[in-house]
């Protein structure tokens, strides 16, 4: 897994270093992507350790509200022409793209946890889940956001 995450690094650092608008988009959905990342994980561990929710509603909520935040943000700002296009297409593309995310999100927050809580216990256990799960889905948001929701900008 590793590998193939240092692969598709590779692959979009020597697509990307040709193109430095499409860098910047790059380096700016990957700050959105932080802020997201801030909220899913604040969500998730309120959810989870302050109200008791089970592990998977939690992560969806905590998701998909930043999902929610993500799509605002690179709207706005890093891909701002897109602002052109009708939200109610744009929005559900978007989400479309990002409800595949929380699919492969879920899959790896709640295996990993199940693999690690019993060594680590929790939260520490869904917070390295969660963690990785954002890694993993970065990259994919991106490369199919662009390639779709965000095509010919």
């Amino acid at each position: 897994m590793v590998l193939t995450l240092l692969f598709i690094i590779d692959n979009i650092a020597s697509v990307y270093a040709s193109n430095p608008k499409e860098f910047r988009r790059f380096v700016k959905f990957g700050i959105v992507g932080v802020l997201g990342a801030a909220i899913d994980f604040a969500l998730l561990n309120l959810m989870r350790g302050y109200f008791g929710w089970d592990l998977i509603w939690a992560n969806t909520l905590s998701v998909s509200v930043a999902i929610l935040s993500n799509f605002t943000w690179n709207r706005l700002w890093t891909f701002p022409e897109s602002r052109s296009r009708k939200k109610r297409r744009q929005l559900p593309q978007f989400a479309l793209v990002n409800l595949v995310g929380l699919a492969i999100n879920n899959l790896i927050v709640v295996g990993v946890d199940a693999i690690l809580v019993a060594s680590l216990g929790e939260p520490l256990s869904y917070n390295i889940a969660k963690a990785i799960a954002i890694g993993v889905v970065f990259f994919w948001n991106f490369v199919i956001n662009r390639v779709w929701t965000y095509r010919g900008l």
